[in-house]
């Protein structure tokens, strides 16, 4: 998706030179957070999913099934594997995450995660099998949805596996963890908290995760959803910062070199409506705000007309459906997370809530939790979102 939104914001922004798209899946890009939800569930099909490119970018070249292996900033070149070398002009890495894996002993059979289409297809015929018993490890969002999905397939166990106390505490804090919990154990969900993975039993395949505090659960099939690892290792050797995806400037120029951009996942960027720290955001809707700073950064310096586009400042934004619920966030949640408040709603029950998080006393993020009368709540606070001064740390 980072790499298209790219691809047209190149041309919204006045560049009607090649373009070409390396990529290392053997589809077109599609939609992801699907891929835990409604083709888990078999309600969409890849048709559904795949984004339509905009006319503008038509001439684009298509290099699907190819991976980058090797850049060489200072040459302007980038080597594919099988050993293609392609030169450039301007460069955009878009090539986002994979999904970091356990490392503690065990067979590798029966063990899933859900990065790409091929691997919820894969999992999904696993979920599908009569009398399957299923454990997902981490109490994320991915989990979390994975989980709900399952049962709502009927699944006959299921088990999330996390060493904090409480779902999706580390993003949204122990208010909305402990209402995400009672919620999900209420629709027939089971957790192990406060304890980790220690090995995995089985043979040929998985038959149990074995916890950090000694209990053993019974397992046909396991969802690993503990976090993402950067694709930066073809970057390597170019004096970039790459201790946690590629770290860019205001502008979204990676390392300063402005012929090289970052953009989706993968960059680690400072975000002027905070308080300018570098971090990766791993949301929906930043794909398409970074391509479109990266692009006029990238058009400004090819065309040479001196101009730099204002300080990226984007309204970071993401959903998560899980089961019949939704959650809503606008803003930096974490951020403001040693103040939380609840702006509407009550912490008690199954009903509608809204929290908002304060930074110095200033609303900096708004979640959601419920229908669709709580994501309208927690909009009407973006316009304060969006007109707080920059705050200095």
């Amino acid at each position: 998706m980072a790499g298209l939104r790219a691809a047209e914001q190149l041309r919204a922004a006045g560049w009607t030179g090649a373009i070409t798209l390396v990529g290392d899946e053997p589809h077109m890009p599609y939609n992801r957070p699907p891929l835990s939800k409604e083709v888990l569930a078999g309600k969409a099909p890849f048709a559904s999913l795949a984004f339509r490119p905009r006319p503008a970018v038509a001439d684009a070249a298509w290099l699907l099934g190819r991976r980058a292996v090797t850049a060489r900033l200072p040459e302007r070149t980038v080597v594919l594997d099988d050993g293609t070398s392609l030169s450039y002009d301007g460069l955009v890495v878009a090539t986002g995450m994979r999904p970091r894996r356990l490392t503690c002993p065990g067979p590798l059979p029966g063990r899933h995660t859900v990065r790409t289409l091929d691997d919820a297809q894969g999992l999904r015929e696993a979920l599908t099998r009569p009398g399957a018993r299923v454990v997902v490890v981490g109490a994320g969002f991915i989990g979390c949805e994975v989980a709900a999905t399952a049962v709502a397939l009927g699944v006959r166990e299921v088990t999330v596996v996390d060493p904090l106390p409480l779902p999706m505490t580390g993003p949204l804090g122990p208010l909305l963890g402990r209402a995400l919990l009672r919620r999900h154990e209420a629709r027939g969900v089971r957790f192990a908290l406060g304890t980790g993975v220690a090995g995995f039993t089985g043979d040929d395949r998985v038959t149990g995760v074995e916890l950090s505090d000694g209990r053993v659960l019974a397992a046909d099939v396991v969802v690993e959803s503990v976090g993402s690892v950067a694709n930066t290792e073809w970057l390597d050797g170019n004096g970039l910062d790459l201790t946690d995806g590629v770290r860019t400037d205001a502008l979204l120029r990676a390392g300063g070199r402005p012929e090289a951009v970052a953009v989706g996942d993968v960059a680690r960027f400072p975000n002027a409506r905070y308080d300018g720290v570098p971090r990766r955001v791993e949301h929906w809707s930043i794909p398409g705000d970074t391509a479109k700073q990266a692009a006029r950064t990238l058009v400004a310096h090819l065309h040479g007309t001196g101009e730099e586009p204002a300080p990226f400042a984007p309204l970071p934004t993401f959903w998560s459906d899980q089961h019949d619920f939704r959650l809503q966030s606008f803003g930096a949640p974490s951020y403001g997370a040693d103040d939380v408040r609840v702006l509407d709603g009550t912490t008690d029950g199954d009903g509608d809530l809204v929290v908002g998080y304060h930074r110095d006393g200033l609303l900096v993020g708004v979640v959601a939790l419920g229908g669709p009368g709580a994501a309208s709540a927690a909009a009407r606070h973006r316009p304060a979102l969006l007109a707080r001064p920059a705050v200095t740390a």
